[in-house]
């Protein structure tokens, strides 16, 4: 009772280091993917002869058509825009706020955002317009 081997060609190819790249590969392209952070909403922005390009690094704040206000891709409250930008800003060193808002909106909803973001804290506040850079 001799055990013989087997003869063969003794090349195999090990599938499970492949299989393991392929579920890696495929976890990262799916978590990659949540990353993307994209504001939805259809502003038309005003436009101004003096505007300036502002800081890639300010926090921005959107009203859109309706008058509705959104930080943080949520829209808010004018009555919880304060508390909300407060908290931003103790997170960031630049102090700065920019308005992104819809060419048509009234007045009185702009001054009311923009005077909600002052006394947040903001030391810097600016409204978008169509040349402006950061957008």
């Amino acid at each position: 009772m001799r055990c013989r081997a087997k003869k063969g060609n003794g090349a195999e190819v090990d599938m499970s280091p492949l299989i393991d790249m392929v579920f890696i590969l495929l976890i990262f392209f799916m978590v990659s993917t949540t990353f993307v952070k994209d504001m939805k909403l259809d502003i038309d922005r005003p436009a101004a002869s003096s505007a300036q390009k502002a800081s890639t690094k300010a926090i921005r704040v959107y009203i859109d058509k309706a008058g509705d206000v959104y930080v943080d891709n949520q829209p808010v409250q004018i009555w919880v825009l304060q508390g909300k930008l407060r908290d931003l800003l103790r997170a960031t060193t630049e102090k700065s706020l920019l308005v992104v808002t819809d060419e048509g909106i009234k007045a009185s909803r702009l001054i009311e955002v923009v005077d909600q973001c002052r006394l947040a804290g903001a030391k810097d506040v600016g409204v978008s317009t169509v040349n402006e850079a950061g957008m």
